[in-house]
Formats: structure tokens, sequence, C-alpha cells
């Protein structure tokens, strides 16, 4: 069964508990025994739902429109947070969004892929696909906050960078490219977090860093599972069988080295407890940021250096 319908079983069963506790309130009848059953069957069905996902169902959980975006992160773990807008080339891009924070009293600059709340704001953020404004804003803030010495902290969600006529024209590959290359060499701490898709090089071009996370349920892939089924397989149909294949969720990625440490989250999603699941991103950047400022620039530098030079490889 797939995890969308055992939801639906599983918040039908949260209801008729909540039923039968307010029929035992309003009838005076002690009921605490078949409460205590059923809400024991509900930990039970919850356990038996979100403990073995499979890559498709954390595909699904990734995509969900209720999952909690950047501005949501964003207000729950920074304190006296100012957006800043545009590239000072072209102008602004919704999609993502950035400016300076502060981290339990730490200022830190903040860049964030944002898709949206509901179907009015994705329009408007275009699904959270920048368009090359977006990353040259994005780079215009890192460069800022390499000039006053702020770590910076990225989160990622996005399916991808945008691939439209506009985009390429005002070149979208130089973006991302010259993004690429000035995260490498940024002279302050760089953390990246996938909150959610992590599509391409529309995502890489914000996670060379010296730290990068994956929320339990998140995504990081070089395209989606139904793009590459569609190209491996000319079936796009196929999609649940490649997200399989692929090995793109946190787990295979962390077992791999990609990534540097999986974020945990609530039991069935970040949606379902946005709190929970900030203060866990809060606890882990500020323990890591607490390590990465001491370091030196150069030993910075050359730790992300050799930690990308590093993919690919393998002692047999």
């Amino acid at each position: 069964m797939a995890v969308l319908e055992f939801e639906k079983k599983i918040e039908e069963l949260a209801n008729k508990i909540e039923d039968v506790k307010r029929f035992s309130k309003e009838q005076d009848v002690d009921l605490s025994i078949e409460i205590e059953k059923l809400e024991k069957k509900l930990e039970e069905m919850k356990s038996q739902v979100y403990t073995n996902l499979s890559a498709w169902e954390k595909v699904t959980l990734a995509k969900l429109v209720e999952r909690p975006t950047a501005l949501d992160y964003i207000e729950k773990i920074f304190t006296d947070f100012i957006e800043f807008h545009g590239d000072r080339l072209f102008g602004d891009d919704p999609s993502i969004v950035g400016g300076v924070g502060k981290l339990n009293g730490r200022p830190v600059t903040v860049i964030g892929q944002q898709k949206g709340r509901d179907t009015k704001e994705y329009i408007k953020r275009n699904f959270g696909m920048p368009n090359p404004e977006g990353y040259r804003k994005a780079l215009r803030l890192m460069k800022q906050a390499e000039k006053f010495n702020r770590p910076v902290i990225c989160f990622v969600d996005t399916p991808g960078a945008y691939p439209g006529i506009g985009a390429e024209e005002r070149g979208q590959g130089e973006a991302i490219a010259r993004n690429l290359m000035e995260m490498a060499n940024l002279k302050v701490p760089v953390v990246s977090v996938v909150i959610g898709e992590g599509g391409s090089g529309g995502a890489l071009a914000m996670a060379v860093a010296d730290e990068v996370w994956m929320l339990e349920n998140s995504i990081y892939s070089i395209l989606s599972p139904e793009g590459f089924a569609s190209i491996l397989w000319k079936d796009s149909s196929r999609a649940k069988e490649a997200a399989g294949v692929m090995k793109i969720t946190a787990d295979d990625l962390k077992s791999f080295g990609i990534i540097d440490r999986v974020i945990k989250e609530p039991l069935g999603g970040a949606h379902k407890n946005v709190d929970e699941t900030a203060a866990n991103i809060k606890s882990a950047l500020e323990e890591t940021i607490g390590i990465l400022v001491k370091y030196d620039r150069d030993t910075l530098l050359n730790r992300r250096y050799d930690k990308f030079r590093s993919f690919g490889i393998y002692n047999e």
C-alpha cells in the first residue's frame, strides 16, 4: 500500500480516537482502556509505515506540498533575519531567498531555494526553479558574507534550474558554473542542507560546501526519477523503479560519502512537526559552525578541496 494511502488510514484512526475521547468525556464513561488500545494501534501503524520507506516513498514525501520550505526553517532557526533582493545585474528571482540573520547570536548569511506553500506562491516562486539572476543573487550574498566574515548556510530545495529560453539567453549555464567555482574558493564556512528535492546542477550550485547535509526524507540526484526513466528506458512510467536504481536517498548518499550528515525527521516526515525538524537542524548548525569558524582560511579551503576531489575515488 502506498504511503499516502497509509497516511489516510492513520488520519482516520487518529480522528476515531478523538471521537472516542470526546464521547467518554461527554457521557462520563471510562473508556481509557479502549483509548489506550487504539493509541497503541496508531503508533504501530505509524511505525509500520514510516520505519522502512522505499526510495519512491521518500521521493513522494520530498515533493509533498505540505513539506516545510526554506522560509519556514529560516523563521524558526534564525533571529533578526533581513531579506535582500536582486542580483545587481538583471533583477530579483523570488525562487531564491537570502539575507542576513543570527544563529544563536552569531551573524550568518542564509540563502534558500523557495518553492512555496500553496499554488499561488508556487507560481510566484516558479516552483522553486531558479533563473540565472537567482544564482547570481545567491553568489552576491555569498561574496558579501566573505567580505564581512560571516558563515554561509544554504537550504537546497529545487527540482532543477529553470530551463526556459529566457534563462538560457541570460546565461543559466554560466551562472551555475560560476557558483560552483566561487563556492569552492569561498573563504568562509559553508553548510548546505537539502530539505526537499536536490535536483541536478540547480541544487549543486548551492551545495559546494564544507558540510552537505540532507533531511532524512529528502532526495539528491542528477535528475528526477521520471527523467531518468525516460532517458534510460524510454518509459517515464518506470520512475518508481528508477528511484531505487538511482540511490538518491539520504541514507544511500551518506553511505557513499557524498553527504556528511542525515538530519532526523519526525515520524511521518518533516511536515508532521516543523518545530522538531527545525530544532534538529539548528542544533547541528550550532555545533558545526562553531567548529568550522575555528579553522584558518587555508585549512578551510584545503578541506573543502579534498572533500570534493575525493568523490569517485574508491579503495578496493
